[in-house]
């Protein structure tokens, strides 16, 4: 028999080679996803002509729209898809009403997202040409506020969501935490012991210039073009947030997500069918809470600047539903889950969510965050029937193979998963 080598070598070989393969993949990642700069974020010229067209008149709606009042569908949208508020699965409602309509949509080039955390800017969409005019823009940006409203008309609805601050960070650590480097030396043998520690001594592993820090403190402000590490103190907490309600028709809260397309569908005077839903790019429940009294406590704190924001809109949500009427808003809250839970009976074999390696169809198959398979998806009821079968098939396409479907530029995003799946990450 051959000699063998010591085992020494072997293990250190095998060291050698992953750490190869690390560097590798941290250098496509940096090429994939630009690094956070502390320069002004990048402008269209100003030679560029903005969308000029003009905004659709009102007119009376159709039948069935379920509003009281007489208004035309609202075809302009601008929706500022904030990190881990169920935002895939309201983009999924845009995509298949867009689609449906044939609307113009301003989609990213080569990945699905406009060169985040780079800042927003016109000449990131793809095709984009000066005086060019969008109907739909949903994919996931840092918001830029001058450059975003240059693609759409005047009189475009804004709108974006929220989410509870701590759960929200709770969520970002457990899918954003392997491509954050610092977080990797945070002790414990599972994700709620190192979201414990991390949050005991939260100073110990951020470094708010590391890379991707963004993910892991106020992560609404920076997704919504601030600055996430503003002093509590400062006037300019309290001034960026009035400016988001001067800029949004509406702010959405995943915590009340139906009463939320409630009211979406009032401002947009859309009928009940356009805001039907599947939870997308939801994973699988914990099984206990990750989050005691004491960790919500410090993750709030932690999260300061997103928790006067959710605060302040959380209030004047409540103020919407008022103006909406509470006894109104329960009627139509109820017609809405009547109508998702006669769809999911239509729709999704076994009638419920399952994990990833369930899944039958690769075009239905989540992506995953990166080191899990946390996230859950459906398979397409088989016996359908063909009036309904590609509106369940729309419900159910996760937001990468749906923008694949609408003709969007993924190569950057294809080859971050073709390494991935090689590494069996």
């Amino acid at each position: 028999m051959p000699p063998q080598k010591p085992l020494w070598q072997s293990m250190a070989k095998g060291l050698l080679l992953g750490a190869l393969l690390t560097s590798f993949l941290l250098l496509l990642y940096a090429y994939a996803v630009p690094p956070l700069l502390a320069s002004p974020p990048a402008t269209t010229p100003e030679g560029a002509a903005p969308c000029s067209r003009a905004p659709e008149p009102e007119e009376a709606a159709p039948t069935g729209n379920g509003s009281s009042r007489g208004c035309r569908p609202r075809r302009d949208i601008v929706f500022v898809k904030t990190h881990k508020t169920a935002g895939s699965t309201l983009l999924n409602i845009l995509f298949r009403f867009g689609q449906k309509h044939g609307l113009k949509f301003a989609f990213p080039s080569g990945r699905n997202d406009f060169d985040y955390p780079a800042f927003f800017s016109r000449g990131r969409v793809q095709d984009y040409r000066p005086g060019a005019c969008f109907n739909i823009i949903g994919n996931h940006m840092r918001f830029r506020y001058e450059e975003v409203r240059g693609l759409v008309a005047p009189g475009a609805a804004f709108i974006t969501l929220l989410r509870d601050p701590a759960r929200l960070f709770e969520s970002s650590f457990h899918y954003f935490g392997a491509v954050v480097p610092l977080t990797w030396r945070v002790p414990g043998r599972d994700q709620r012991q190192q979201l414990a520690a991390f949050l005991r001594e939260p100073g110990r592993y951020y470094d708010p210039r590391g890379y991707n820090a963004h993910y892991l403190r106020n992560l609404l402000f920076f997704d919504l073009g601030y600055d996430s590490g503003l002093d509590p103190r400062s006037p300019r907490v309290q001034e960026s947030i009035l400016e988001v309600e001067a800029r949004f028709h509406l702010v959405l809260l995943q915590e009340y997500f139906d009463e939320s397309l409630v009211l979406l569908k009032e401002l947009l005077c859309w009928p009940l069918e356009d805001v039907l839903y599947f939870k997308l790019n939801a994973r699988r429940a914990p099984a206990r809470p990750r989050l005691s009294a004491e960790l919500y406590r410090r993750a709030t704190a932690w999260n300061v600047l997103d928790a006067r924001l959710y605060r302040h809109f959380n209030a004047s949500f409540w103020r919407k539903v008022d103006a909406f009427g509470r006894a109104r808003m329960a009627r139509e809250v109820a017609a809405l889950r009547r109508a998702n839970e006669r769809m999911r009976r239509i729709c999704i074999a076994g009638g419920r969510a399952v994990g990833p390696a369930a899944i039958r169809d690769a075009a239905l198959q989540p992506w995953q965050p990166l080191g899990a398979q946390s996230i859950l998806g459906y398979n397409l009821n088989p016996r359908v029937g063909g009036r309904h079968e590609q509106l369940c098939r729309r419900m159910l396409t996760p937001e990468i193979q749906y923008l694949s479907d609408l003709g969007v530029n993924l190569w950057v995003t294809r080859l971050w998963k073709l390494v991935r799946d090689f590494l069996r990450w």
